[in-house]
């Protein structure tokens, strides 16, 4: 099948259509409905009536944009009218609600004029937190975003034009900068005169180009004031007339620093590339095909070339999502009166900042793995980027609140953290314990140092404020890494082969002496990272360790188990993920360790996984799993898990509750819990899951990880005496910022 046959099979599946509506509050029973409806729905209604800012309140209002369109100006279909136009609102839809947690409603009108048009959208204020015009037709998109930012008390947004100049004024900020131009100082030819090109101008002189520098070109030529006599321009085009000779896009672009395209494809060849000035800036966003394909523009010449197109499949998309699902969110978070130009800005500059940060792996991976930092290849971030959300966001919400757009003013470090929040439960988390870590840095020595993401790691420890890293590693490596990476830190770097191991190699040798090793083979030993790592640890030169990257779990984990051990109060060490879903999070133990424990690990382990549950500001409940519930089968595998929990309600040091032997759904399903088990001595869900063994904890947490959506946090190791992670090979350099995170929490308690 064709891409066509694709698209069409993907929206006509049942049920047709790409949004739905779902509900927030609980609807189970007759009282949920009393209160979702009559009679209790009077009291909200009564609270609005008396206050109508209460809407915001009482409803979702403030979390509700309309998509609105009359489907005149669809890109690259052009005047298809409402109807045919719905796919492409709901994709609207999709994507403010992907990218910002942002519900919509999509509304598709039919108006006989503008004014009504006008009209209809500004009777509709009562229900939308803000309005999000889209594909409507120039130059009356004009008026109607016009007129109804003054008519209306909320946020009025036209995509088409603000979306596109945001995004390439970012893109446009960074890419001066790499070529060592000033802004005042470009001359910028504009290829197109519709919305996305005179909002992007206007835009432009924004952000510091002088509007005298800009020369705009239509299907005319270039737009000069001796046509604007003798044509009938509109108002806008008439906007950026100039008293210059006429001519065509060639003629305007000999000389130019920037072209701007946003036109039709195929317009701009070679020459006219080579005709530029120096290390020219060459914007090509017609869709789908550019003005001048990327390789061709790039090979036009031997200097630096930097290149944006509206295409997913080059390099620096300028793509309208990384705009207006953020804009919104900080424009409804402060409950904007309107979306001005102060917040424009404020988002660029956000986007342009970003750019220039270290990318997540997740989304390195998500575009093929593809190198990705600052430079003439990437200026501006993409779009499944989930930093954008909380970057550029509080950025717009700032400059609302100090520009005087916003009626609610936020703390944005608090609303940093909300934002996080919603990216997943856990980013919410992981703050909890990040906030703890930043109150007390402690030394996080990371045992595989001259590893890429290792570096990488350790660079956003030390940005952040979370740990004081110490790389151990080739100190020539580290610091070429560093330098290619483009990170501008100075780490604590211990290079085996230029230090003096010989204290280590010592401490080393005392404490395995009887253990089979000898004075020379600990003088080897610590060569390697995991050793020395630990003899760091154990000798207090090093907070908590790191290792794991690069190495297969159990060989990871023996080092830091045979040198630094587990804790006075344990005899065990067990490997624990913290899981995160919508509305709940569950800590799994033993995941990673024990193969198959007694009664007496299981109880150990389970009080590790509690204090650990607390370090997140979680109070926990306590289930030990297995296949039968309460009795029901008595076999040697059901007795261990019943024994624990025995042992743990017995034991005063275990002050949480906890009970078992309990079967999966009943430890985490209240219905049955409390209903079929109502005198187990949970009185909610477990949120502290501890497995019978070793398989089954595996198995359970990757099923639920997988299969059930859930986001992972681990493993974790409890139980040692100084703190140790092993992280799994192939971690993302923010699941080793975490557990630095988790070790440093740990490192704060000793």
């Amino acid at each position: 099948m064709g891409l066509d046959e694709d698209a069409l099979d993907y929206h006509s599946s049942d049920p047709p259509g790409k949004i739905e509506i779902s509900t927030t509050k609980p609807t189970n029973t007759q009282r949920d409905l009393s209160l979702a409806y009559s009679p209790g729905v009077a009291a909200p209604c009564r609270a609005i009536e008396e206050n109508v800012g209460d809407a915001f309140r009482y409803t979702a209002k403030g979390n509700l944009v309309g998509v609105v369109s009359d489907g005149s100006a669809v890109l690259g279909l052009g005047d298809i009218g409402p109807e045919a136009s719905k796919p492409v609102m709901e994709g609207k839809g999709v994507l403010f609600k992907r990218f910002a947690d942002i519900d919509v409603f999509d509304v598709e009108l039919d108006p006989d004029d503008t004014d009504a048009m006008i009209q209809s959208i500004d009777a509709m204020e009562p229900t939308f937190g803000g309005i999000n015009l889209e594909d409507i037709a120039a130059p009356e998109c004009f008026e109607i975003e016009e007129r109804l930012s003054e008519s209306m008390d909320i946020p009025v947004f036209h995509d088409d034009q603000h979306g596109t100049a945001i995004i390439s004024g970012a893109a446009l900020l960074n890419a001066v900068d790499i070529v060592g131009k000033d802004l005042s100082d470009l001359t910028v030819v504009f290829s197109g005169a519709g919305a996305s090109a005179i909002a992007s101008a206007r835009f432009y002189v924004s952000l510091g180009v002088r509007k005298e520098n800009i020369v705009m070109c239509d299907s005319g030529g270039i737009i000069t004031e001796d046509r604007v006599e003798h044509e009938d321009l509109n108002e806008f085009k008439r906007e950026f007339a100039r008293d210059v000779p006429g001519g065509d896009l060639a003629d305007a672009m000999d000389g130019a620093d920037v072209f701007v395209g946003l036109s039709v494809g195929g317009i701009v060849d070679q020459a006219m590339v080579r005709s530029m000035a120096d290390d020219p800036i060459i914007f090509a966003m017609a869709n789908p095909d550019p003005e001048i394909g990327y390789e061709e523009a790039k090979s036009a010449r031997d200097d630096t070339v930097i290149m944006a197109t509206g295409r997913s499949d080059y390099p620096n998309q300028v793509n309208n999502v990384l705009g207006f699902p953020f804009i919104f969110r900080g424009a409804l978070d402060v409950r904007a009166t309107d979306i001005n130009e102060e917040m424009k800005v404020a988002a660029a500059e956000a986007l342009a900042e970003l750019a220039r940060q270290d990318v997540p792996d997740a989304v390195v991976k998500a575009y093929g793995d593809q190198p990705l930092q600052f430079g003439p290849e990437y200026i501006i971030p993409k779009p499944l980027d989930p930093r954008v959300l909380f970057e550029v966001t509080p950025a717009v919400a700032e400059a609302a609140m100090e520009s005087g757009a916003a009626r609610t003013s936020l703390d944005l470090d608090t609303y940093v953290e909300t934002l996080e929040a919603r990216l997943g439960k856990s980013r919410e988390m992981m703050r909890v314990v990040l906030n703890k870590a930043k109150s007390d840095p402690k030394r996080v020595v990371l045992a595989e140092g001259d590893d890429e993401k290792m570096i990488r790691a350790a660079y956003q420890m030390d940005d952040q404020g979370i740990a004081e890293p110490v790389l151990l590693g080739d100190r020539d490596r580290i610091e070429a890494i560093s330098e290619t990476l483009g990170l501008s830190f100075d780490p604590e770097v211990v290079d085996p082969d230029e230090s003096d191991l010989e204290k280590y190699a010592e401490r080393l040798y005392e404490i395995r002496k009887r253990k089979g090793i000898t004075r020379r083979e600990a003088s080897e030993l610590v060569e390697d990272g995991n050793y020395l790592g630990s003899v760091m640890v154990e000798t207090g030169d090093a907070d908590a360790m790191l290792t794991g990257l690069t190495h297969h779990y159990p060989s990871a984990l023996r080092p830091p188990l045979q040198v630094i051990g587990t804790a006075p109060d344990a005899d065990y060490a067990a490997g624990v993920y913290l899981l995160t879903f919508k509305n709940r999070v569950v800590f799994c133990a033993d995941t990673t360790v024990n193969t198959d424990p007694s009664e007496e690990v299981l109880t150990e382990v389970t009080k590790h996984t509690a204090d650990l549950a607390r370090r997140f500001n979680v109070e926990p409940r306590a289930a030990l799993l297995s296949y039968s519930n309460f009795g029901s089968v008595d076999t040697e595998g059901a007795r261990t898990p019943r024994k624990a929990a025995s042992m743990l309600r017995a034991d005063p040091e275990a002050d949480f509750p906890v009970d078992g032997e309990m079967q999966a759904d009943t430890a985490v399903v209240e219905d049955i819990l409390t209903g079929t088990y109502e005198f187990s001595d949970l009185e909610d869900p477990a949120n502290v899951l501890v497995f019978p063994n070793l398989e089954a904890g595996n198995i359970g947490y990757k099923l639920l990880q997988r299969l059930g959506g859930a986001e992972a946090i681990g493993p974790m190791l409890v139980g040692m005496d100084k703190p140790v992670h092993v992280i799994q090979r192939g971690d993302e350099v923010k699941d080793i910022v975490n557990l630095a995170g988790v070790a440093v929490v740990d490192a704060q308690q000793e």
